[in-house]
């Protein structure tokens, strides 16, 4: 069974820093691209990154291109987001999730290309 476990959310001021992680089990974690969405508060989620399956490619959304740095430790199973300069518009549910096939190029950004979801950590950025 696949689970995904984040961690490292919570409340920080507008210009500061977080660092999520996301614990991977049950499936060989090298063989496949991570990703990081977000919901805002009545919002659809969103793609926020991705990292290839042995961390060699990166992709951003454009709005935390330069602030945002995905990588993965994958002796540890893990994928980090660092999150850098946070607005308050970054607060939301953030969510990593497992692609849904092996070494998939190009790296996924829809929903439904990704078939394993954490339960989610939230971050508030107050202003």
């Amino acid at each position: 069974q696949v689970q995904l476990v984040e961690s490292g959310g919570g409340l920080v001021q507008a210009g500061g820093s977080l660092r999520l992680s996301c614990a991977a089990s049950g499936r060989t974690f090298s063989s496949y691209t991570m990703g990081w969405f977000r919901q805002a508060p009545g919002q659809e989620r969103e793609f926020v990154a991705a990292i290839s399956w042995r961390g060699g490619t990166t992709y951003y959304a454009d709005s935390v291109k330069g602030r945002f740095t995905i990588s993965r430790d994958n002796a540890k199973n893990t994928v980090y987001l660092q999150m850098n300069t946070l607005p308050p518009k970054a607060t939301a549910v953030y969510y990593c999730a497992s692609d849904r096939l092996t070494q998939r190029w190009p790296l996924p950004t829809m929903r439904r290309e990704y078939d394993y979801w954490g339960q989610g950590t939230k971050v508030t950025v107050s202003s």
